[in-house]
């Protein structure tokens, strides 16, 4: 059968965990002798995997849609995409009439069974990388609440010391005074006058703004 393969690292990691280009190239002609694949062309790309427009991989469907080859191998599906969404988008529209090898997980969707068994290790790879997610968000959400520096600018009426957030007393004053007129029922924009007339700025030695003095008095 005539194939084409695809190659893909990071642009900012070129090597991950053991899927370096030239690991990659080996993989795929190894795969190919053991299952009497031709490979037509073989495709080698540097880009991050978030979406399909790489222009490689574009290249390559359109190829495939037109019938050059076959089908299309990869040594791990996360050298063609990391996305379910765009892994099914793949499968429907493409490779619904050409295969789609992966060397790593053994997929060969010619069959009913590859196919099943592409989705659902899809699947399990999503569900992964959200809980994942979630599970660092819920450490960040902790931290923050410990008082713990989570990373980026740390918040006006607070500095950074050994790795906490400590109150700046001089901001925390302004913080109060922002309050205190919001109470007494103060406009946002008539307070940011107020703090203008009074020489008040911010850490950038900008006037406060109106949408600034929303967030001082939230």
């Amino acid at each position: 059968m005539r194939v084409f393969g695809y190659v893909r690292v990071s642009t900012d990691k070129q090597s991950d965990a053991g899927f370096s280009l030239d690991a990659q190239k080996a993989k795929l002609e190894a795969y190919a002798s053991l299952y009497d694949l031709q490979v037509v062309d073989l495709v080698v790309e540097t880009g991050s995997a978030k979406d399909l427009s790489r222009p490689g991989l574009q290249a390559l469907i359109r190829r495939l849609q037109a019938g050059e080859a076959q089908g299309l191998v990869v040594c791990k599906l996360d050298r063609l995409t990391r996305s379910v969404a765009d892994l099914g988008r793949l499968v429907e529209g493409v490779f619904n009439k050409v295969a789609l090898l992966s060397v790593a997980e053994q997929i060969d969707t010619r069959s009913a069974a590859g196919r099943l068994v592409l989705n659902v290790l899809a699947s399990v790879s999503q569900w992964e990388r959200e809980a994942i997610g979630e599970r660092t968000k819920s450490v960040m959400q902790y931290m923050k609440a410990q008082g713990e520096y989570t990373g980026g600018e740390p918040p006006y009426g607070f500095r950074l010391e050994d790795g906490r957030l400590v109150e700046q007393p001089a901001e925390q004053v302004l913080i109060a005074l922002v309050k205190r007129y919001r109470a007494e029922g103060m406009t946002l924009r008539a307070i940011s006058s107020v703090l203008a007339e009074q020489g008040r700025v911010s850490r950038t030695g900008r006037p406060f703004h109106a949408q600034t003095v929303a967030r001082l008095a939230a």
